[in-house]
């Protein structure tokens, strides 16, 4: 049995409701923290904020803990919001899930928790924390298909010392059942989706409030034919099919009649690039530069040794070599091309279990094509 004070940053989920209850089965003494992230139209038919806190509190009179309501909307605004933006209007795709988890959830939330005299925090993630030789290391979580490691890469010793993850080794359907013979309400709570401050609101009007439209071309990759218009580059990703205005499918040069696909940006003339069909070369890449790069360990891992790598959250994981890596950038070799490798998201990269750090993808080119060329 442990004495140690943990507090448990609860969302009004299942996940992290169980992480409290599982806590203090094990002995620990147990707090509840709800943090509210955005304010800027905190409204219930966006936003589901208040709920979620009713869902709290109702799941902390169960467990018999205290809870405490916590702002943390200027952080995130300062820390999360404002480089969101900034990705956007430099054309890429930023993943704000990877920075709200290492600044808000893991920093700010952190260290609220150690100013309130506790030993730690606990999160509902799916992910788990292991000490090896005097360093702690990230690893995967036990169900594959909840695993959450990717979105936690920029955690560093410090935050991984006092973080526990009590569903690690646990799945999804284990974890509702545990809430459910406990008498949690939450146990067939939906699971939340998207960003948490956009909630089931379209995507592309909520960020036209921040970004407004800044029409241009769309044209044919292939060769530069006009197709159509676009009411912004930010508004598009790479690999991304619906939503383009030119229709959902079109004859292609074979005859075939196949969808179109985003295929690049030309940031300087306000152009997007389409393609036609899911594997079109231009959308397979099999090289990344990346930068803001985050180890886990504290120290990049050694080059040119044979790693997995996850460009993005659901992708398989991907053999592939770290060719060369230092303070500003690291660039990876993969064993085959990954398709629509997107500027702005996040490449973690894995040696097995255990999830070695990562960075933002800067740019993807494909050198098996140019070495055919030369």
């Amino acid at each position: 049995m442990s004495e140690k004070t943990v507090v448990v940053g609860l969302s009004g989920g299942v996940d992290s409701s169980v992480a409290a209850l599982l806590l203090k089965q094990q002995g620990y003494r147990v707090t509840g923290l709800f943090m509210k992230n955005w304010e800027d139209d905190d409204d219930d038919a966006h936003c589901a904020t208040r709920q979620d806190l009713i869902d709290v509190m109702s799941v902390a009179d169960v467990l018999g803990i205290d809870v405490e309501v916590v702002n943390f909307a200027a952080e995130y605004r300062e820390r999360v919001f404002a480089e969101f933006l900034d990705e956007y209007r430099a054309g890429r795709t930023p993943n704000p899930d990877v920075l709200c988890n290492s600044e808000i959830k893991f920093r700010a939330f952190l260290d609220h928790a150690l100013a309130l005299g506790a030993d730690g925090i606990a999160t509902g993630h799916y992910a788990e924390v292991r000490e090896n030789d005097g360093r702690h290391q990230l690893l995967k979580a036990g169900d594959g298909n909840k695993d959450q490691s990717y979105f936690l890469y920029r955690l560093g010793q410090a935050q991984l010392a006092r973080t526990l993850f009590p569903l690690a080794r646990l799945n999804k359907r284990e974890v509702r059942k545990i809430a459910a013979d406990a008498g949690l309400h939450v146990a067939l709570k939906k699971d939340s989706t998207g960003i948490c401050f956009i909630g089931e609101r379209p995507f592309k009007a909520f960020l036209a409030r921040y970004l407004p439209p800044q029409k241009g071309e769309i044209r044919r990759f292939d060769d530069d034919r006009l197709l159509g218009e676009h009411d912004g580059l930010m508004y598009h990703t790479l690999g991304q099919r619906k939503g383009l205005g030119i229709g959902g499918q079109a004859e292609n040069s074979s005859g075939a009649h196949e969808a179109w696909f985003v295929a690049g940006k030309d940031i300087a003339r306000n152009v997007l690039y389409v393609v036609q069909g899911h594997d079109h070369p231009a959308l397979l890449r099999d090289r990344l530069i990346a930068r803001r790069l985050s180890w886990i360990a504290g120290e990049a891992p050694r080059p040119h040794w044979v790693y997995a790598a996850k460009p993005r959250y659901r992708s398989e994981d991907a053999p592939c070599a770290l060719a060369s890596v230092d303070d500003a950038s690291c660039t990876l070799d993969f064993a085959q091309p990954q398709w629509a490798l997107t500027p702005g998201q996040s490449v973690v990269l894995y040696e097995g279990r255990v999830c070695l750090g990562g960075g933002i993808i800067e740019s993807a080119e494909n050198i098996a094509e140019k070495r055919k060329a030369a």
